[in-house]
């Protein structure tokens, strides 16, 4: 039924967010803008710009020259003295490689790779599309088109694993079929053919696997 499997990164392979969330929290609090998990559950699955302009409305007087520093500094902190934990079921779905495999994720090629060496799975993908590699972001599809365009399929044919609203939405956009693992946002799948508890289950949902 597939021609291909796209897998988002961070909530959906890895488990980022969760040190993301607290580098966040601390990073606004630090400049004397203490926000809620619910604003930085608006930003996840947001590209970089697009993140700054809803920091922007939201806190007009913060400094985000120095908040991205901040947070980007806690964030890598936090990753190096804990690692990166792969989600539930990532390693299986990696190491089987039952289809061509792509990375489409939002953040840069650095950050990107960086995170990817950290959870031992960069040499897994056949392609990896980066915020870097496009000019239109999530929810836009083109990430994904350009995926599809790089191995030679159709989107069409293609199943993308994503966490996120912005995410899932991007891939439906690019005519994917979509499964959902929501990570620490909760979803009504208005993006997505099957919402699934982990990526197994997701596999299973969508007939990947048995």
């Amino acid at each position: 039924m597939f021609d291909a499997i796209f897998f988002d990164l961070d909530g959906t392979l890895i488990d980022t967010e969760t040190l993301a969330m607290a580098a966040g929290l601390a990073a606004f609090a630090e400049l004397g803008h203490p926000v809620t998990e619910e604003f930085l559950h608006s930003l996840i699955g947001v590209d970089l710009p697009s993140s700054a302009q809803k920091v922007a409305a939201a806190h007009p007087t913060l400094d985000q020259s120095a908040l991205h520093p901040l947070w980007q500094s806690g964030f890598l902190a936090a990753m190096e003295e804990r690692g990166l934990a792969l989600k539930t079921g990532a390693i299986d779905l990696l190491t089987a490689r039952l289809k061509p495999m792509a990375l489409v994720t939002s953040s840069g090629r650095t950050e990107a790779y960086r995170k990817l060496m950290k959870a031992g799975i960069a040499e897994m993908f056949d392609v990896i599309i980066t915020l870097d590699d496009v000019t239109a972001a999530k929810p836009n599809p083109a990430p994904y088109l350009l995926a599809a365009e790089k191995l030679g399929v159709d989107p069409t044919r293609c199943l993308v694993f994503e966490d996120s609203e912005t995410g899932a939405e991007a891939a439906h956009r690019a005519g994917c079929f979509v499964v959902q693992v929501p990570d620490v946002v909760p979803s009504q799948g208005r993006w997505a053919h099957h919402l699934a508890d982990d990526l197994l289950a997701g596999a299973r949902l969508a007939g990947l696997v048995i």
